[in-house]
């Protein structure tokens, strides 16, 4: 696919508040491996490829197995993710899919289980923004494969 339009070069300050979520979400305490699994996942569900190839590129690098990255989108039969990603993931499929069907009150309060209430904000705050980053590389068709960690 064609990339349709450069949002970078058009408009470069677009990036400011999506980049300062970023920043937020990196620098919230959640960890880096949970972050990359909870940003691929959404992008899974999203069908972003660009994503895609992005957080499993970046999770690899950080030392993620492949395992893990291929097991992702069958986590619940897979046995090598914690109870924490587990909640995390869960809820990550609920907030991506929220206009389908709300966050059932089991899903919200088994995060809550593994996540202190300001890692929950984070957590939102992460599920938010690799949610926004999705739409943006689909609606602009940012071709796949090009990035280099």
């Amino acid at each position: 696919m064609k990339t349709r339009l450069n949002y970078q070069s058009v408009d470069p300050d677009s990036l400011k508040a999506m980049l300062e979520l970023e920043k937020y979400t990196r620098n919230s305490g959640l960890e880096h491996s949970l972050l990359e699994l909870i940003k691929t996942r959404a992008s899974q569900i999203n069908g972003c490829a660009y994503c895609l190839d992005m957080h499993t590129k970046d999770a690899r690098k950080a030392g993620e197995t492949e395992q893990r990255l291929y097991g992702l989108s069958a986590w619940r039969e897979a046995p090598y993710y914690t109870e924490r990603e587990r909640a995390a993931l869960a809820y990550t499929e609920f907030v991506t899919l929220v206009a389908d069907k709300n966050v059932p009150d089991d899903i919200y309060e088994n995060a809550n289980k593994y996540f202190r209430e300001k890692e929950l904000v984070a957590l939102t705050m992460a599920i938010i923004a690799i949610n926004g980053w999705n739409r943006l590389a689909i609606a602009f068709r940012v071709e796949a494969g090009t990035y280099n960690p």
